[in-house]
């Protein structure tokens, strides 16, 4: 059996209970080195067999699954924040249906939750934003040509961006070209939730300089929108007005 699991998105105590089960009744976990507090690894059972997939190869990775299953082991393949973001674990999941081998998957706590507690905001803010993009800057993983960030900035929306923070200056350029105002508010989350997380506050026009003055190449968030402004209404959900199922 193969468990992908959610890490968290970096504090030891953001795994779910259920994730951390799963790593100490493991025989066998693979690691996303880059991205995956190591701290987590300290769960694992003493004879646990750990790969860090940082310096693997897919079919390496597969491979290692494989032999573990045909050995009657457990496998976590351990991925940062939640699997479903930005975790490659599709193509790890077809191959292992290809052999047979059966797999389920634990959620985690997203960096982009993660950042919105540092930011201590909410990105859906009555008459302010109701929708959240999550996206990411083209570079040696393209991204389809109706997904650029000049056509998402167009619905003015929350935005939160991965993977993006070696490209400031142009994801600035484009989330104007896009509609956004150079004084859109906006914040670069560096590590949220790690011990040594950072937040930056900012605008659209300033990300480039923010970064370079705290010296943030990577592992960053930047999140974007007027969520992070002073102006919203009140939910409609406790309003004294307002009738509910539960209260007149």
């Amino acid at each position: 059996m193969v468990n992908f699991v959610g890490a968290g998105c970096g504090a030891v105590d953001l795994i779910t209970l259920r994730g951390k089960r799963l790593i100490e009744e493991a025989d066998v976990i693979i690691y996303a080195g880059s991205l995956v507090n190591p701290e987590l690894l300290d769960f694992a059972k003493p004879d646990c067999e750990i790969h860090n997939s940082a310096y693997m190869t897919l079919g390496e990775v597969i491979s290692v699954m494989e032999k573990a299953e045909k050995n009657n082991k457990n496998t976590v393949r351990l991925h940062t924040g939640d699997p479903s973001l930005y975790g490659a674990i599709r193509e790890q999941m077809d191959a292992l249906s290809e052999l047979g081998i059966k797999y389920e998957v634990c959620a985690g706590v997203s960096s982009f939750c993660g950042a919105a507690a540092a930011l201590r905001a909410e990105y859906t803010l009555p008459e302010v934003s109701q929708t959240v993009i999550i996206t990411r800057m083209a570079g040696r993983t393209p991204v389809p040509e109706s997904e650029s960030i000049e056509k998402l900035a167009s619905h003015h929306a929350t935005m939160v961006i991965f993977l993006s923070t070696g490209m400031l200056e142009e994801l600035s350029e484009r989330l104007v070209s896009g509609g956004y105002s150079g004084d859109t508010p906006a914040a670069i989350i560096y590590k949220a939730s790690w011990k040594d997380e950072k937040i930056m506050r900012c605008t659209v026009k300033t990300l480039a300089e923010t970064a370079r003055e705290n010296n943030i190449k990577k592992t960053a968030l930047i999140t974007v929108g007027d969520f992070l402004g002073d102006d919203y209404s009140l939910s409609k959900l406790y309003d004294a007005s307002f009738t509910t199922e539960y209260r007149k």
